[in-house]
C-alpha cells in the first residue's frame, strides 16, 4: 500500500491520553500518521492553548519490547537547541549575564583567536563563524567528556569574522550557550537547569545528560525486521542500486550552498562510532543534540513562552528580554541550514504546510521532533518519538501537524480553520 492510502485508511484512534474536543481533528491526524508504523517506533503529542492542555497523546513501541508510555522519554537532537535557549533568557532575566557583553567577561579563556569582541547575542543568532565541529575535534566521542569540549571552545577559531554572516551551529552550539551560562553563574548546566526551568514549570523530563535511574524511560530505536536467513538465501543476489539522494541533500544542492559547511557543521569525525542512543551518548551532556524530554516537558516550557515568559503568576522571562529573544536577528541566508531560518535568539521560525505564524518560534530536530510557541494564538507544541528518520528540515510529519495545530486554534479564535 502506497504511503498516501496507508494514511488515509489508517485508524483514527490509535492513541492513549486526552484531547480537548476543539482539538479532535489534530489527535485524528496524529493517529493517521503513526498508524502503520506503530511496531516500528512510538510518538507523543501534548498541545497547550489559552494557558491549558488541551492535547496530551501517544501511541506504538517505546523499544522492540516495551509499549510507549505518558512518562516516555525521546531523543530529540536540536529541538533541545530551543530548551537551552529558553534557560539563557531566563538567567539573563536573573541578571547573571546579558546579551550584548563580550563572552570573556564572563569566560576569559574563551576570549582568544578572534572571539574577543563574541557575545552571547552572536552565538544565539548562529553569526560566531564557531561551527565547524568537524575540524575542531579528531574523534566524536569527545563530544561526551564537557569538560574537555569547554576546552576545545576556548582554542577554537571563528570560521568568519564575528556577526559577518550565518552558519548554523548545529553540534557547537550547546557547549558555546552552556559554557557562558556556566562561567556567568558559577553553577554547572544541569543545577541551573533544575533550578530555574525544571521546577519553576514542574516539568516531568527534561534532561542535558540522562541520570542512571532515568535510562530505563528512554525511547530506544528499533531496529528493522531482517528476512529470514533461508528466505535472503532462496532470492537471488541483486545488483546495488545507487542510493538515493535524500530530500534533505537535495535542498543544498539546489540551494548552492557548499556542502562542505554543511559537513563541516554537521558531521564530526568518526561519527559512526558514537551513538546518541547509546548509554554513554545518553547520560554525556552535549545539549546541541542530546537532549532528552517528554512532549509534555517540552510543550510545557513552550506555553510558558506563549505566555510572554509568565507562567502561573511567576515571571520568568521579563517583558524587556522577552521582546529581544523574538526578534528576528538577521534574515541573511544561513550557510549551512538550505532553507530560509529566519533566526530569532537561539529559536527560529515555526515550519508549516501553509499557515502562517509570524511572531512564532521554536526549534525542530534532526529526527523530525520538534516544539514551538505562538504567543499571538496563545499556542505551544511539542511532538516526540523515536523512528529511525532523519532530516535537517524535519519530517512531513512535524510540518503537518504543526500545520493542523494552528487550524483548530484558528478555528476558535476566528471562526475558521482555513488552510493559510
Amino acid at each position: 500500500m502506497s504511503a498516501i492510502k496507508e494514511i488515509l485508511f489508517a485508524d483514527k484512534k490509535n492513541f492513549h491520553g486526552d484531547v480537548d474536543e476543539r482539538f479532535v481533528d489534530l489527535a485524528e491526524q496524529f493517529s493517521r500518521l503513526q498508524d502503520g508504523r506503530t511496531q516500528l517506533g512510538g510518538a507523543a503529542l501534548t498541545v497547550y492553548f489559552q494557558g491549558k492542555k488541551v492535547v496530551d497523546i501517544f501511541t506504538g513501541k517505546k523499544s522492540e519490547t516495551e509499549n510507549w508510555t505518558s512518562d516516555t522519554l525521546s531523543v530529540c537532537y536540536s529541538t533541545g537547541k530551543g530548551v537551552l535557549a529558553t534557560l539563557a533568557h531566563i538567567l539573563v532575566s536573573e541578571g547573571f549575564l546579558d546579551y550584548d557583553t563580550p563572552v570573556l567577561k564572563y569566560w576569559p579563556e574563551f576570549g582568544q583567536n578572534g572571539k574577543e569582541k563574541m557575545t552571547l547575542r552572536h552565538i544565539l543568532s548562529h553569526q560566531s563563524g564557531m561551527f565547524d565541529i568537524r575540524n575542531m575535534i579528531a574523534h566524536a566521542n569527545e563530544m561526551a567528556d564537557w569538560q574537555h569540549m569547554l576546552k576545545v571552545i576556548e582554542q577554537a577559531k571563528p570560521r568568519f569574522q564575528v556577526g559577518e554572516d550565518i552558519a548554523y551551529q548545529a553540534l557547537t552550539f550547546g557547549w558555546l550557550v552552556g559554557g557562558v551560562l556556566e562561567k556567568a553563574t558559577g553553577q554547572p548546566l544541569k543545577w541551573l537547569m533544575q533550578k530555574y526551568l525544571v521546577d519553576p514549570l514542574a516539568l516531568d523530563g527534561a534532561y542535558f545528560g540522562v541520570p542512571s535511574v532515568e535510562l530505563v524511560n528512554v525511547a530506544r530505536l528499533i531496529p528493522k525486521a531482517q528476512k529470514h536467513i533461508a528466505e535472503q538465501v532462496a532470492q537471488p543476489k541483486k545488483a546495488k542500486k545507487k542510493s538515493k539522494i535524500s530530500f534533505s541533500d537535495k535542498l543544498i544542492e539546489l540551494s548552492g550552498q557548499n556542502p562542505q559547511d554543511f559537513l563541516d557543521a554537521m558531521v564530526p569525525k568518526s561519527m559512526r562510532e558514537f551513538s546518541f542512543f547509546s548509554d554513554e551518548g545518553l547520560q554525556a551532556v552535549i545539549p546541541a543534540a542530546n537532549g532528552v524530554f517528554t512532549a509534555k516537558s517540552l510543550a510545557k516550557i513552550y506555553a510558558m513562552l506563549a505566555n510572554k515568559g509568565v507562567w502561573e503568576g511567576q515571571v520568568l522571562i521579563k517583558p524587556e528580554v522577552f521582546a529581544e529573544l523574538s526578534k528576528i536577528q538577521n534574515i541573511k541566508r544561513d550557510r549551512v541550514m538550505p532553507i530560509p531560518m529566519k533566526w530569532r535568539l537561539g529559536y527560529h521560525r515555526v515550519i508549516t504546510m501553509g499557515k502562517r505564524a509570524k511572531k512564532g518560534f521554536g526549534h525542530i530536530g534532526y529526527n523530525g521532533s520538534g516544539a514551538w510557541c505562538d504567543p499571538q494564538r496563545e499556542l505551544s507544541f511539542a511532538y516526540t518519538h523515536n523512528f529511525a528518520i532523519g532530516s535537517i528540515t524535519g519530517d512531513y510529519r512535524l510540518w503537518g501537524l504543526t500545520q493542523e495545530a494552528l487550524r483548530c486554534a484558528d478555528a476558535e479564535l476566528k471562526g475558521s480553520k482555513g488552510w493559510f
